[in-house]
């Protein structure tokens, strides 16, 4: 049989250099219509690429059914788990989760199936599932928090909800409107959130984790046809203080945590295991997380799964900034922490506060050469990561190419602006301080 004659793509040809958006796009016009212009490699809002637009058919396909919480199906457990002592190593241990559990199966010929509330417990896959062999698997990290003023609470949720939108476009996984989501996350926190944090435990949480997994049996290398969407809520231990701050290792040169035109931006798996032996090594030597740097320049990305800030001044202009790395190479992630201390520092420390002094706010590129010279000429005023996991944490020494660069905390523990910004952070997320009805607060009525 003679070959087919194909005419390869040039460098020119506008469907060649948008590879991905074209299959992000495809993807949502057959699983999530209604997203097609809201999800995007960066997890802001774009435009259909052009070209699929304006060239593309109307689809002539039935439209299959979307994720829909309304249709919830709930079935209440009959053997309630035990919820752990405060200070107990079941709290700390990070296994232990609520009575209940989502669930939302999706196939590519049916769509989305109607979700389920029921019992927490294991989940079956076939041994040639693609999650198990290709990382078709990503996931969210959230808090449900229990208030000083006896009201359930989460940060910002639809933040996270658009963000695994993005993240299961890049991994090939089906599409779905991020309210629906929100909705199947507050369903399960008004279900479990009384018994699981009770009134007596203000300033407590229970951690979020909505995933979506690949389940197709099919061991191919191929786009999924089936795949799980499931939330659960795990106890986690109070979130302590690091009396003498964090202590990063810069990363090696055996070391690459992200590139450009990789997935670095995505919260998905194959992100984290590969960091997993540095980040053991590191520990033994005394660290807390890698700070983890890219190419030959020494590019600062991420602080362990952290985003990075420093607070130094200008060499040129003398003026203050707040410095962290910039999203325009899809590299870090594009954190809620990180986004909502940006937004705080823009409203509140530009024009100074409570006796700071004013600062830039800065999105950019910069390197560990940068914060050498910093220290080195005493410009370096402060430095910490922030995250879901780690909060606001104050970093105060970086170990780069055999010295230490130490970092100040002028507060003792922790530096100025990190404290006045992690205070700001807690008022909202503990309904305390004046933040009571702060806006990103999303108040969970929860079931009796």
């Amino acid at each position: 049989m003679a070959p087919i004659a194909l005419t390869p793509p040039t460098k020119d040809d506008e469907s060649f250099t948008v590879l991905t958006e074209h299959g992000i796009a495809e993807a949502l016009r057959k699983n999530a219509p209604s997203q097609l212009k809201s999800a995007s490699l960066t997890g802001n809002t774009t435009v259909t690429p052009p070209e699929l637009a304006t060239k593309s058919p109307p689809s002539t396909e039935p439209q299959l059914p979307q994720l829909d919480a309304s249709s919830v199906q709930c079935t209440y457990t009959s053997s309630p788990r035990t919820v752990p002592a405060v200070g107990s190593p079941e709290m700390a241990s990070q296994k232990v989760c609520s009575d209940h559990m989502i669930q939302a199966q999706w196939t590519s010929t049916t769509g989305w199936a109607a979700p389920t509330l029921q019992p927490y417990g294991p989940l079956s896959l076939a041994p040639t599932a693609s999650c198990l062999h290709y990382a078709t698997e990503c996931f969210e990290g959230m808090k449900l928090y229990r208030g000083h003023d006896g009201k359930l609470r989460l940060f910002r949720p639809n933040l996270n909800c658009n963000r695994m939108l993005m993240s299961t476009n890049r991994i090939a996984l089906p599409g779905f409107d991020p309210a629906e989501l929100l909705k199947l996350v507050v369903k399960l926190c008004a279900t479990d959130g009384a018994k699981w944090l009770p009134k007596d435990r203000p300033g407590h949480f229970l951690y979020i984790r909505p995933t979506m997994i690949a389940t197709d049996p099919a061991l191919g290398v191929e786009r999924p046809k089936e795949a799980l969407l499931f939330v659960i809520l795990c106890c986690f231990a109070p979130m302590g203080n690091m009396s003498s701050g964090i202590k990063l290792l810069a990363s090696q040169d055996d070391m690459c945590r992200a590139w450009p035109g990789g997935f670095g931006y995505a919260k998905v798996g194959a992100n984290y295991g590969p960091s997993l032996v540095a980040q053991g090594e590191a520990r033994k030597l005394g660290y807390h997380q890698i700070l983890w740097l890219f190419g030959n320049e020494g590019t600062i990305t991420e602080a362990g799964a952290s985003n990075f800030f420093v607070v130094w001044r200008n060499k040129e202009s003398g003026r203050l900034e707040l410095v962290t790395a910039g999203l325009e190479e899809k590299i870090v992630l594009d954190g809620v922490t990180r986004r909502s201390l940006l937004e705080l520092a823009r409203g509140k420390l530009t024009t100074g506060h409570e006796g700071l002094e004013e600062l830039d706010v800065v999105e950019r590129s910069f390197t560990i050469f940068d914060i050498v010279d910093a220290a080195k000429e005493g410009r370096l005023v402060e430095a910490f990561a922030a995250g879901t996991a780690w909060f606001v944490a104050p970093i105060s020494q970086i170990h780069f190419k055999g010295e230490d660069i130490e970092v100040p905390m002028v507060k003792g523990q922790i530096g100025a602006y990190a404290d006045v910004l992690r205070n700001w952070l807690k008022g909202i997320m503990w309904g305390s301080d004046g933040m009571e009805g702060h806006e990103w607060g999303y108040v969970v009525e929860e079931e009796e």
